[in-house]
């Protein structure tokens, strides 16, 4: 599992290991790392150019040790500082040494790599006009190495304001941030490494499931498993004007791992027509799926599931008008998946607010509601209580299509049936969900019931 933790956490702990080492060996020990990340990115270190881009603090400090690490082994490096009088002193006389240069801006021809050391982890607000115009020259065709997080990028938060530098690799000291992980600061990292530096670290504030996360959590039966030992989930979706939404939801749930679906709406026979194995009408369940569908009108038939003492997982048209008063009473789990604007409704807010802080806006709703809430976008996060927030790390651009959504509400009534609580339910229906619309896609466009086609594959590629 990938866990990532707030600026004010790895400040803490790099204070308190620097108080156990001699001056500067933290510094050493980044730069180390992120040089060896540099020099294996390179086709040769010798004769390869290299740019630095520095800024004044101890982010361009890491930049320049790393710069002048490369310059011993061969390489060509240029610094271009973001205000030559305030420059890491001791980063700069080490590339000096080296046989590095400082330079007023970006040198022409080939350049091979730029580090992109202007803004570490303290930075907020966007990029200075200064430190914008370093960006702005950043050559085509070379690769870009973020030291520790690409400037623009609020650690905490993910968060964009403004210029920001796009990286195709970030190399990130002691830790994971949780703004390396959210987007839209996930899209600007690129491929992420971590350089371990010896930092100890408490409960993390963001956390990223990896196959052998999921696979432990999978529902499996045993010899003695029964279809109803397995849990029944019931799905109440679908309209007259949306049928659709009943057969995805319940192609979902069919593959979620619960022994058996109970469909109840006026879908049943488009339901029945896809899918004999179902069972049609009201009856025992250990968990709803409602909402997929349903149009207007229906709040009876949501509120009636919420009745019951079972896990309900509401989604669409089922968030509408929630009281969060009576969903914070509920003893059983809750789980909503709303998108951004179905997040903005219930906030109350502008569904900008809501793209432009993912995070804040997660945590809020599984406050404010008493809910496990899985925000579905780009980066799809699931929250509960005050522990840390799941980042689901798989999906693709394809999954934005009619449909998706249904299926994935589906999936995790069903693993909630398994017995899974609200936070893994969801956060593992959303990894097979973004893993088997990868699967389906191949890098074409793909339809949503495909993406239920493929979960049997995505199940068995954690499970191996």
């Amino acid at each position: 599992m990938r866990t990532a933790y707030s600026v004010e956490k790895v400040r803490a702990a790099e204070r308190e290991l620097m108080r156990r080492l001699p001056d500067g060996a933290l510094m050493q020990r980044a730069a180390a790392g992120l040089a060896a990340v540099c020099a294996g990115l390179l086709t040769r270190v010798y004769g390869a150019r290299v740019v630095l881009l520095v800024g004044p603090g101890d982010n361009g400090g890491d930049a320049l040790h790393a710069g002048a690490r490369l310059a011993r082994r061969g390489a060509g490096v240029t610094a271009v500082p973001m205000d030559p009088e305030r420059v890491h002193a001791g980063g700069l006389a080490a590339l000096r040494a080296a046989g590095g240069r400082l330079a007023e801006r970006v040198p022409g021809g080939r350049v091979d790599l730029v580090l992109d050391g202007l803004v570490g982890i303290g930075g907020r607000g966007g990029l200075r006009p200064a430190a914008a115009a370093l960006v702005e020259q950043i050559p085509a065709g070379a690769v870009v190495v973020a030291v520790d997080l690409p400037s623009g990028v609020d650690a905490d938060t993910g968060e964009v304001a403004g210029e920001a530098v796009r990286a195709d690799v970030t190399v990130t000291f002691g830790a994971y941030k949780p703004g390396l992980l959210i987007d839209p600061g996930a899209s600007r990292a690129g491929a992420l490494r971590l350089v371990d530096i010896g930092l100890a670290l408490g409960a993390p504030d963001a956390q990223a499931l990896q196959h052998a996360d999921v696979a432990r959590l999978l529902p499996v039966p045993t010899a003695s498993s029964d279809k109803y030992r397995r849990g029944v989930v019931g799905v109440v979706a679908g309209s007259a004007q949306y049928p659709g939404a009943a057969v995805l939801a319940v192609a979902g749930a069919l593959r979620g791992g619960a022994g058996a679906v109970r469909y109840v709406g006026p879908a049943a026979e488009a339901v029945l027509a896809r899918y004999p194995e179902v069972l049609i009408g009201p009856g025992r369940v250990q968990s709803w799926v409602v909402g997929p569908g349903l149009g207007e009108g229906r709040a009876g038939e949501v509120a009636r599931c919420l009745a019951e003492p079972v896990p309900v997982l509401v989604d669409a048209d089922g968030l509408r008008g929630l009281d969060s008063g009576a969903l914070r009473e509920r003893a059983a789990p809750t789980v909503l998946t709303p998108h951004a604007g179905e997040a903005a409704a219930l906030l109350g807010v502008a569904r900008e607010s809501v793209e432009a802080g993912r995070l804040a806006a997660v945590r809020e709703l599984a406050g404010r509601y008493g809910a496990t809430v899985l925000l579905k976008g780009s980066t799809t996060l699931v929250a509960s209580g005050g522990g840390a927030v799941r980042v689901n790390p798989t999906g693709t651009p394809w999954l934005a299509t009619a449909g998706s959504g249904d299926v994935l509400s589906g999936l995790g009534g069903s693993l909630l049936a398994a017995g899974l609580p609200g936070a893994d339910a969801a956060s593992v229906a959303a990894y097979l969900h973004g893993l088997a619309a990868r699967r389906g896609a191949s890098g074409a466009p793909l339809l949503a019931h495909q993406v239920a086609q493929a979960l049997p594959d995505a199940w068995r590629d954690v499970s191996r």
